[in-house]
C-alpha cells in the first residue's frame, strides 16, 4: 500500500438501496447492454443511503466531496476519491491526501476554517467524529449539500458499525465491492483474535499520551475499548465510571500492574500527534522502562501489543483489520512458543 504504515452482515440497521439509472458515459443508452459493474464509479446512478439522522439520494456518482471524519481517509484515499476540501491537518502523513496541494485544508477541529467548506461548494460532506459538534454549522453554510453521518451508534456492535460505514460509503461512491471486501477483511482478523485467545489469560488496553500510561475501559474506553466485547476479551480490571477520555483514565500504573494481565494492548496517542517532538518517547519504551510493569506477565512474555502508530488520527476499519490481525499473529504465536 503506497504511503501506508508499516506494518452484508445481518446486523446492519442501515442499507442502502440501489437503481442503476444510467448507462456508460461514453456511450449512448442501449437497454440491451449488461448492467455496468456497481464498482464503476465512473457511471451514473441514483442511489439512496441511509445515516445517522435520515436517508439521502443521490443521482449520481459526488465529485466535489468534503471529507472531515477521520476514520473515513484511509478508506476514501484507497478508493481514489478526489476531495475538493477536508481537515488536512488531522491526518496523519500516511494518508495520501496529506501531501495533495488541490484539497482546501480546512484545519482541525480545534480551529476549523468552516467557510472553506462553503468555498468548496460540495455535493457532500462526510461529516463526523470530531467534526460532529459542528454539523449544524456546516448544514447551515452549505444547504445544499448532503452530510452524512456514519459514527458508530451506543448500543450497535462496534464491528458492525465499522462495516456499515464503509458500507454506506461504497455505496455513494460507487466501490460495493471493495467496501465488501473490507469488511470480509475485518471479520477474517476478528475471527483469528477468537479462534486463538485463550479466556483464561486476561488482557489490558492501556493508552501512552505524553508519556503517562493510562487505562482504556473494556466496552467503553476510547479505540481499544469496543475490541474487548467484538473480541471476547476477559478484562484483567474493571472500573467504575470509567470513560472514554482520549487520554485513558488516570488509575495509578500499579493498580494496572495488580491487576495482573497476560496481555496488554496499547494504543500510542502521542505516536499520532506528537512524534516529532524531541522528547517524544515511543510506548514501548514508556512500557519496557516501568518498574512497575516490569513483573507483569504480560511484559515478560513480550505479550504486549501494539496499535499501529498512526491510529488516533486514522481510526479507519483498515487500521483495525490491521491490529487485529498483529493481535492474531501474537497470540498464535504464544500457543505454538
Amino acid at each position: 500500500m503506497d504511503l501506508k504504515r508499516h506494518l452484508a452482515p445481518a446486523a446492519l440497521a442501515l442499507t442502502a438501496a440501489i437503481t442503476l439509472a444510467g448507462c456508460s458515459a461514453q456511450a449512448p443508452a442501449d437497454t440491451t447492454s449488461p448492467a455496468p459493474s456497481a464498482s464503476d464509479s465512473a457511471v451514473a446512478q441514483s442511489v439512496t443511503i441511509e445515516d445517522n439522522r435520515g436517508s439521502y439520494t443521490f443521482d449520481a456518482t459526488p465529485t466535489k466531496v468534503v471529507a472531515l471524519d477521520n476514520r473515513t481517509f484511509e478508506t476514501l484515499s484507497d478508493w481514489d476519491v478526489k476531495l475538493s476540501a477536508a481537515a488536512v491537518s488531522l491526518m496523519p502523513t500516511t494518508i495520501a491526501y496529506k501531501d495533495d496541494a488541490s484539497v482546501v485544508d480546512v484545519g482541525t477541529h480545534n480551529e476549523p476554517n468552516l467557510e472553506l467548506i462553503a468555498a468548496a461548494d460540495p455535493e457532500i460532506v462526510v461529516v463526523g467524529q470530531r467534526f460532529t459538534q459542528f454539523y449544524d454549522d456546516i448544514a447551515a453554510l452549505v444547504p445544499d449539500a448532503k452530510l452524512v453521518e456514519l459514527d458508530p451508534r451506543d448500543g450497535e456492535p462496534f464491528a458492525d458499525e465499522l462495516k456499515r460505514q464503509v458500507t454506506v460509503l461504497g455505496d455513494v461512491f460507487g466501490k460495493q465491492a471493495e467496501a465488501t471486501k473490507l469488511g470480509e477483511d475485518f471479520d477474517a482478523a476478528l475471527a483469528r483474535v477468537k479462534a486463538a485467545y485463550d479466556p483464561t489469560q486476561k488482557a489490558m488496553a492501556i493508552n501512552v499520551s505524553g508519556g503517562e500510561i493510562g487505562y482504556i475501559a473494556p466496552g467503553k474506553g476510547r479505540t481499544l475499548g469496543p475490541i474487548f466485547t467484538d473480541a471476547g476479551l476477559t478484562p484483567a480490571l474493571e472500573v467504575d465510571e470509567a470513560s472514554d477520555n482520549h487520554e485513558g483514565d488516570e488509575i495509578s500504573v500499579e493498580a494496572i500492574a495488580a491487576s495482573n494481565p497476560e496481555w496488554i494492548l496499547v494504543m500510542d496517542r502521542s505516536a499520532a500527534v506528537d512524534a516529532d517532538n524531541p522528547e517524544y518517547k515511543p510506548a514501548a519504551e514508556i512500557i519496557e522502562a516501568s518498574e512497575a510493569l516490569k513483573n507483569v506477565p504480560a511484559v515478560q512474555k513480550k505479550q504486549v501489543v501494539y496499535m499501529p502508530a498512526d491510529t488516533y488520527t486514522n481510526e479507519s476499519i483498515q487500521t483495525y483489520t490491521e491490529f487485529l490481525n498483529s493481535f492474531a499473529d501474537a497470540l498464535e504465536g504464544a500457543k505454538q512458543s
